[in-house]
Protein backbone atom coordinates (compact mmCIF):
# COMPACT_ATOMS: atom_id res chain seq x y z
CA UNK A 1 0.00 0.00 0.00
CA UNK A 2 1.05 3.72 -0.51
CA UNK A 3 2.05 5.26 2.43
CA UNK A 4 1.54 9.01 0.92
CA UNK A 5 -0.52 9.63 -1.90
CA UNK A 6 0.00 13.52 -3.42
CA UNK A 7 -2.22 14.41 -6.18
CA UNK A 8 -0.97 17.22 -7.96
CA UNK A 9 -2.43 20.84 -9.01
CA UNK A 10 -1.98 22.13 -11.53
CA UNK A 11 -2.90 18.70 -13.68
CA UNK A 12 -5.15 17.74 -16.51
CA UNK A 13 -6.72 19.74 -19.22
CA UNK A 14 -5.04 23.33 -20.35
CA UNK A 15 -7.30 25.58 -21.48
CA UNK A 16 -6.25 25.01 -25.15
CA UNK A 17 -7.26 21.58 -24.41
CA UNK A 18 -10.76 22.33 -23.24
CA UNK A 19 -11.46 24.50 -26.13
CA UNK A 20 -11.14 21.87 -28.67
CA UNK A 21 -13.02 18.90 -26.72
CA UNK A 22 -15.68 21.67 -26.33
CA UNK A 23 -15.54 22.78 -29.58
CA UNK A 24 -15.81 18.99 -31.07
CA UNK A 25 -18.47 18.25 -29.12
CA UNK A 26 -20.49 21.02 -30.42
CA UNK A 27 -19.74 19.81 -33.91
CA UNK A 28 -20.77 16.89 -33.19
CA UNK A 29 -24.08 18.08 -31.66
CA UNK A 30 -24.69 20.54 -34.83
CA UNK A 31 -24.06 18.29 -37.83
CA UNK A 32 -26.02 15.32 -38.58
CA UNK A 33 -23.04 13.71 -40.46
CA UNK A 34 -20.05 12.58 -39.78
CA UNK A 35 -17.22 15.38 -38.48
CA UNK A 36 -13.51 14.82 -39.43
CA UNK A 37 -11.21 16.24 -37.71
CA UNK A 38 -7.14 16.24 -39.23
CA UNK A 39 -5.05 15.01 -36.42
CA UNK A 40 -6.12 13.38 -33.18
CA UNK A 41 -7.93 16.41 -31.56
CA UNK A 42 -5.52 16.27 -28.66
CA UNK A 43 -2.74 13.60 -27.87
CA UNK A 44 -4.71 11.51 -25.84
CA UNK A 45 -5.84 7.74 -26.75
CA UNK A 46 -9.50 8.03 -24.39
CA UNK A 47 -10.49 11.23 -25.41
CA UNK A 48 -9.74 9.66 -29.66
CA UNK A 49 -11.09 6.61 -28.95
CA UNK A 50 -14.21 8.77 -27.15
CA UNK A 51 -15.04 10.51 -30.49
CA UNK A 52 -14.14 7.95 -32.77
CA UNK A 53 -17.22 6.35 -31.25
CA UNK A 54 -19.60 9.06 -31.77
CA UNK A 55 -18.98 9.39 -35.91
CA UNK A 56 -15.90 11.61 -35.65
CA UNK A 57 -13.26 9.94 -38.39
CA UNK A 58 -9.46 10.87 -37.60
CA UNK A 59 -7.68 11.58 -40.82
CA UNK A 60 -4.08 13.08 -41.71
CA UNK A 61 -4.03 14.09 -45.08
CA UNK A 62 -6.60 16.66 -46.89
CA UNK A 63 -6.79 13.90 -49.66
CA UNK A 64 -8.87 11.67 -47.40
CA UNK A 65 -11.64 14.61 -46.79
CA UNK A 66 -14.31 13.95 -49.16
CA UNK A 67 -15.94 16.63 -50.97
CA UNK A 68 -18.21 19.21 -49.02
CA UNK A 69 -17.25 17.19 -45.47
CA UNK A 70 -17.14 18.64 -42.19
CA UNK A 71 -14.01 18.94 -40.72
CA UNK A 72 -12.39 20.15 -37.60
CA UNK A 73 -8.40 21.32 -37.65
CA UNK A 74 -6.45 19.96 -34.03
CA UNK A 75 -5.44 21.98 -31.23
CA UNK A 76 -1.50 21.58 -32.22
CA UNK A 77 -1.78 24.30 -35.40
CA UNK A 78 -1.61 23.44 -39.04
CA UNK A 79 0.54 24.34 -41.54
CA UNK A 80 -1.18 27.96 -43.57
CA UNK A 81 -1.00 25.94 -47.25
CA UNK A 82 -2.49 22.70 -45.32
CA UNK A 83 -5.63 24.55 -43.92
CA UNK A 84 -6.11 25.81 -47.47
CA UNK A 85 -6.52 22.39 -48.95
CA UNK A 86 -9.30 21.63 -46.06
CA UNK A 87 -10.87 24.88 -46.85
CA UNK A 88 -11.14 24.42 -50.51
CA UNK A 89 -12.47 20.92 -50.07
CA UNK A 90 -14.89 21.16 -47.28
CA UNK A 91 -18.47 22.22 -46.93
CA UNK A 92 -17.39 23.57 -43.22
CA UNK A 93 -14.27 24.20 -42.14
CA UNK A 94 -13.26 25.05 -37.92
CA UNK A 95 -9.55 25.40 -36.51
CA UNK A 96 -9.58 24.62 -33.16
CA UNK A 97 -6.14 25.56 -33.02
CA UNK A 98 -4.84 26.70 -29.87
CA UNK A 99 -4.13 30.56 -29.89
CA UNK A 100 -0.55 29.81 -27.73
CA UNK A 101 0.32 28.19 -30.84
CA UNK A 102 -0.85 30.72 -33.50
CA UNK A 103 0.91 32.76 -31.22
CA UNK A 104 4.07 30.87 -32.44
CA UNK A 105 2.94 31.01 -36.18
CA UNK A 106 2.77 34.72 -36.27
CA UNK A 107 6.39 34.99 -35.07
CA UNK A 108 7.24 32.51 -37.18
CA UNK A 109 5.64 34.91 -39.99
CA UNK A 110 6.78 38.04 -38.45
CA UNK A 111 10.58 36.77 -38.50
CA UNK A 112 10.28 35.29 -41.69
CA UNK A 113 9.27 38.47 -43.43
CA UNK A 114 12.07 40.30 -41.65
CA UNK A 115 14.45 37.90 -43.61
CA UNK A 116 15.23 36.00 -40.18
CA UNK A 117 16.30 32.86 -40.39
CA UNK A 118 14.28 30.74 -37.33
CA UNK A 119 15.85 27.98 -35.33
CA UNK A 120 12.60 25.85 -34.18
CA UNK A 121 12.92 23.85 -31.29
CA UNK A 122 10.63 20.73 -31.12
CA UNK A 123 10.20 17.58 -31.79
CA UNK A 124 10.47 16.13 -34.85
CA UNK A 125 7.22 14.50 -36.55
CA UNK A 126 5.31 15.71 -33.81
CA UNK A 127 1.86 17.86 -34.98
CA UNK A 128 2.73 20.83 -33.31
CA UNK A 129 6.07 20.98 -35.09
CA UNK A 130 5.29 19.95 -38.23
CA UNK A 131 2.43 22.91 -38.51
CA UNK A 132 4.78 25.54 -37.49
CA UNK A 133 7.58 24.65 -39.92
CA UNK A 134 4.75 25.02 -42.77
CA UNK A 135 4.39 28.83 -41.71
CA UNK A 136 7.82 29.53 -43.11
CA UNK A 137 9.30 25.90 -44.67
CA UNK A 138 12.10 28.27 -46.32
CA UNK A 139 13.20 29.98 -43.14
CA UNK A 140 13.28 27.43 -40.96
CA UNK A 141 14.76 24.44 -39.47
CA UNK A 142 14.38 22.67 -36.54
CA UNK A 143 16.57 21.26 -33.80
CA UNK A 144 15.73 18.75 -31.01
CA UNK A 145 18.92 18.90 -28.73
CA UNK A 146 22.04 21.01 -28.28
CA UNK A 147 24.29 19.05 -31.13
CA UNK A 148 21.67 19.68 -33.48
CA UNK A 149 22.04 23.39 -33.07
CA UNK A 150 26.13 22.80 -32.93
CA UNK A 151 25.45 20.90 -36.88
CA UNK A 152 23.28 23.56 -38.47
CA UNK A 153 24.33 25.84 -41.28
CA UNK A 154 23.64 29.48 -39.95
CA UNK A 155 26.42 30.02 -38.08
CA UNK A 156 26.39 33.81 -40.03
CA UNK A 157 22.69 34.54 -40.39
CA UNK A 158 20.45 36.50 -38.92
CA UNK A 159 18.56 34.07 -35.92
CA UNK A 160 15.86 33.69 -34.34
CA UNK A 161 14.53 31.02 -31.75
CA UNK A 162 11.20 29.51 -31.49
CA UNK A 163 9.79 26.52 -29.31
CA UNK A 164 7.31 24.03 -29.89
CA UNK A 165 4.89 25.15 -26.56
CA UNK A 166 4.99 21.55 -24.39
CA UNK A 167 8.49 21.17 -23.96
CA UNK A 168 10.21 20.10 -20.94
CA UNK A 169 12.03 23.73 -19.55
CA UNK A 170 15.20 21.47 -19.55
CA UNK A 171 14.84 20.50 -23.14
CA UNK A 172 14.46 24.61 -23.97
CA UNK A 173 17.28 25.79 -21.84
CA UNK A 174 20.00 24.61 -22.84
CA UNK A 175 18.83 25.47 -26.32
CA UNK A 176 18.02 29.03 -25.91
CA UNK A 177 21.39 29.52 -23.87
CA UNK A 178 23.61 27.83 -26.68
CA UNK A 179 21.80 29.90 -28.97
CA UNK A 180 22.55 33.06 -27.06
CA UNK A 181 26.13 32.68 -27.25
CA UNK A 182 26.57 31.79 -30.48
CA UNK A 183 24.06 34.47 -31.94
CA UNK A 184 24.86 37.90 -31.05
CA UNK A 185 21.81 39.43 -32.00
CA UNK A 186 19.46 36.85 -31.93
CA UNK A 187 15.51 37.93 -31.67
CA UNK A 188 13.78 35.80 -29.25
CA UNK A 189 9.85 36.38 -28.55
CA UNK A 190 8.54 38.92 -25.91
CA UNK A 191 6.82 36.77 -24.31
CA UNK A 192 8.36 32.75 -23.95
CA UNK A 193 6.48 30.25 -26.35
CA UNK A 194 6.57 27.46 -23.81
CA UNK A 195 2.59 26.80 -22.79
CA UNK A 196 2.14 28.15 -19.33
CA UNK A 197 0.22 25.17 -18.98
CA UNK A 198 2.91 22.84 -19.35
CA UNK A 199 5.24 25.41 -17.34
CA UNK A 200 3.06 25.05 -14.21
CA UNK A 201 2.77 21.39 -14.09
CA UNK A 202 6.62 20.68 -14.75
CA UNK A 203 7.27 23.58 -11.71
CA UNK A 204 4.74 21.67 -9.42
CA UNK A 205 6.30 18.25 -9.55
CA UNK A 206 9.83 20.05 -8.96
CA UNK A 207 8.07 21.68 -6.04
CA UNK A 208 6.59 18.46 -4.25
CA UNK A 209 9.58 16.39 -5.34
CA UNK A 210 11.88 16.26 -2.70
CA UNK A 211 8.25 14.84 -0.75
CA UNK A 212 8.27 11.59 -2.77
CA UNK A 213 9.87 8.63 -3.66
CA UNK A 214 7.65 8.21 -6.97
CA UNK A 215 5.95 9.91 -9.10
CA UNK A 216 2.77 8.88 -11.56
CA UNK A 217 2.20 11.13 -14.91
CA UNK A 218 -1.19 9.89 -16.33
CA UNK A 219 -1.10 10.32 -20.44
CA UNK A 220 -0.37 9.40 -23.50
CA UNK A 221 2.90 8.45 -25.06
CA UNK A 222 1.88 11.23 -27.81
CA UNK A 223 1.67 13.28 -25.77
CA UNK A 224 4.60 15.60 -25.45
CA UNK A 225 4.01 17.59 -22.17
CA UNK A 226 2.81 14.62 -20.39
CA UNK A 227 6.50 13.03 -21.50
CA UNK A 228 7.96 16.23 -20.41
CA UNK A 229 6.32 15.67 -16.77
CA UNK A 230 8.45 12.06 -16.70
CA UNK A 231 11.77 14.04 -18.26
CA UNK A 232 11.43 16.71 -15.32
CA UNK A 233 11.04 14.17 -12.53
CA UNK A 234 14.11 11.98 -14.36
CA UNK A 235 16.38 14.78 -14.24
CA UNK A 236 15.74 15.29 -10.64
CA UNK A 237 17.30 11.68 -10.17
CA UNK A 238 13.78 10.64 -8.92
CA UNK A 239 11.36 7.69 -10.63
CA UNK A 240 8.45 8.69 -12.61
CA UNK A 241 6.19 6.17 -14.90
CA UNK A 242 3.74 7.53 -17.50
CA UNK A 243 0.61 5.83 -17.27
CA UNK A 244 -2.85 5.83 -19.26
CA UNK A 245 -5.14 3.01 -17.02
CA UNK A 246 -5.22 1.18 -14.30
CA UNK A 247 -3.94 -1.43 -16.23
CA UNK A 248 -0.35 0.01 -15.90
CA UNK A 249 0.06 -0.14 -12.39
CA UNK A 250 0.55 -3.64 -12.31
CA UNK A 251 4.21 -4.13 -12.86
CA UNK A 252 5.23 -1.30 -10.33
CA UNK A 253 6.08 -1.80 -6.92
CA UNK A 254 5.18 1.04 -4.90
CA UNK A 255 4.10 -0.04 -1.17
CA UNK A 256 5.58 1.77 1.68
CA UNK A 257 6.36 4.80 -0.87
CA UNK A 258 5.41 8.21 -0.76
CA UNK A 259 3.67 8.85 -4.41
CA UNK A 260 2.65 12.04 -6.27
CA UNK A 261 0.33 11.68 -9.06
CA UNK A 262 -0.21 14.41 -11.99
CA UNK A 263 -1.29 13.93 -15.69
CA UNK A 264 -0.79 15.81 -18.70
CA UNK A 265 -2.38 18.52 -20.11
CA UNK A 266 -5.04 16.53 -22.43
CA UNK A 267 -5.15 13.68 -19.97
CA UNK A 268 -9.29 13.26 -18.49
CA UNK A 269 -9.22 13.85 -14.79
CA UNK A 270 -11.39 10.63 -13.97
CA UNK A 271 -8.52 8.32 -14.71
CA UNK A 272 -6.56 10.08 -12.09
CA UNK A 273 -9.30 9.75 -9.64
CA UNK A 274 -9.61 5.91 -10.57
CA UNK A 275 -5.81 5.51 -10.12
CA UNK A 276 -5.79 7.49 -6.70
CA UNK A 277 -9.08 5.11 -5.25
CA UNK A 278 -7.17 2.02 -6.26
CA UNK A 279 -4.17 3.18 -4.51
CA UNK A 280 -5.91 3.37 -1.16
CA UNK A 281 -2.74 5.60 0.62
CA UNK A 282 -2.71 5.64 4.33
CA UNK A 283 -2.59 9.20 3.71
CA UNK A 284 -4.35 11.15 1.25
CA UNK A 285 -3.27 14.79 0.16
CA UNK A 286 -3.85 17.27 -2.39
CA UNK A 287 -1.18 19.74 -3.15
CA UNK A 288 -2.02 22.93 -4.66
CA UNK A 289 0.77 24.68 -6.25
CA UNK A 290 -0.84 27.13 -8.19
CA UNK A 291 -4.25 27.84 -9.77
CA UNK A 292 -5.14 28.09 -13.44
CA UNK A 293 -7.93 30.51 -14.19
CA UNK A 294 -7.24 30.69 -18.22
CA UNK A 295 -10.45 30.43 -20.39
CA UNK A 296 -10.09 30.19 -24.50
CA UNK A 297 -13.13 31.05 -26.38
CA UNK A 298 -14.91 28.61 -29.31
CA UNK A 299 -13.11 29.11 -32.46
CA UNK A 300 -14.82 32.42 -34.09
CA UNK A 301 -15.78 30.03 -37.00
CA UNK A 302 -17.68 27.75 -34.70
CA UNK A 303 -19.00 30.93 -32.54
CA UNK A 304 -20.78 32.34 -35.40
CA UNK A 305 -22.06 28.89 -37.12
CA UNK A 306 -23.89 28.03 -33.34
CA UNK A 307 -25.21 31.54 -33.04
CA UNK A 308 -26.35 31.55 -36.55
CA UNK A 309 -28.30 28.37 -35.46
CA UNK A 310 -29.75 29.60 -32.57
CA UNK A 311 -31.00 32.31 -34.49
CA UNK A 312 -33.16 29.87 -36.99
CA UNK A 313 -34.28 28.26 -34.67
CA UNK A 314 -35.52 30.61 -32.52
CA UNK A 315 -37.39 31.95 -35.43
CA UNK A 316 -38.53 28.32 -36.38
CA UNK A 317 -40.13 28.61 -32.58
CA UNK A 318 -40.86 31.72 -31.51
CA UNK A 319 -43.44 30.27 -28.72
CA UNK A 320 -39.93 28.41 -27.07
CA UNK A 321 -39.09 30.60 -24.01
CA UNK A 322 -36.72 27.78 -22.29
CA UNK A 323 -33.10 28.82 -21.93
CA UNK A 324 -30.46 26.60 -22.91
CA UNK A 325 -29.13 24.80 -20.32
CA UNK A 326 -25.17 25.06 -22.09
CA UNK A 327 -25.65 27.37 -24.59
CA UNK A 328 -22.69 29.46 -26.49
CA UNK A 329 -23.11 32.20 -23.56
CA UNK A 330 -22.15 29.93 -20.74
CA UNK A 331 -19.72 28.29 -22.48
CA UNK A 332 -16.90 29.47 -20.03
CA UNK A 333 -18.79 27.67 -17.50
CA UNK A 334 -19.09 24.17 -19.33
CA UNK A 335 -16.34 22.32 -18.82
CA UNK A 336 -14.20 19.78 -21.45
CA UNK A 337 -14.98 16.89 -19.01
CA UNK A 338 -18.78 17.76 -18.84
CA UNK A 339 -18.93 18.16 -22.60
CA UNK A 340 -17.09 14.52 -22.89
CA UNK A 341 -19.98 13.38 -20.78
CA UNK A 342 -22.88 14.66 -22.80
CA UNK A 343 -21.73 12.28 -25.52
Amino acid sequence: MVDNLYVVTPRGFCAGVEMAIKALTWMLKIYDEPVYCYHEIVHNDWIVQKFKEKNVIFIEDPKELPTDSIVMLSAHGTAPKVEMEFKNISMTSVNSVCPLVTKVHHEAKKFSENGKKIIYVGHKNHDEAIGALGVAPNNMILVETVEDLDNNSLQNENVALLAQTTLAMSEWEPILNKARSEYENIELPRKSDLCYATTNRQKALINISNKVDKVLVVGSSTSSNTNALVTTINNLGKEAYRIETLADLRNLDLDGTDVAITAGASAPDHIVKEITEHLNPNNLEFYIDTTEEEYFPLPKELRRNITGLSKLLKNMFPKNDKDALNGISKDKSWSATEALSSL
